[in-house]
C-alpha cells in the first residue's frame, strides 16, 4: 500500500476503524484519483471536516470541480478498501 498526504492525515485521524492497511488503500485510490494537489487538499478533511462542508457549499468553479473529484475519489475508495 501507498503511503502519502491521505494516508498520513487518516492514520492521524481519530477515527476508530483507522488502521495502516485502510489508509494505505486509500492513498492507493487516491494516487489514481487526485492531483497531489488535490490529495493535500483532501488530507484536510481528516482533521477539520467543517473544511470539506465549506468546499462542498462553495459554488466557486474550482471547488465545484474539485468535490465532483473528490466525490468520485471517496466512492472508488469505499468499494476498493471495504474490509480493511
Amino acid at each position: 500500500f501507498s503511503s502519502g498526504p491521505i494516508s498520513r492525515a487518516c492514520l492521524s485521524s481519530d477515527r476508530k476503524a483507522r488502521n495502516s492497511r485502510l489508509c494505505g488503500c486509500i492513498q492507493t485510490v487516491a494516487n489514481r484519483s487526485l492531483s497531489g494537489r488535490d490529495q493535500r487538499k483532501a488530507s484536510r478533511f481528516f482533521k477539520d471536516p467543517q473544511r470539506a462542508h465549506d468546499v462542498w457549499m462553495s459554488k466557486t468553479p474550482a471547488d465545484d470541480a474539485f468535490w465532483e473529484q473528490y466525490k468520485a475519489f471517496a466512492a472508488r475508495s469505499e468499494q476498493s478498501c471495504r474490509g480493511y
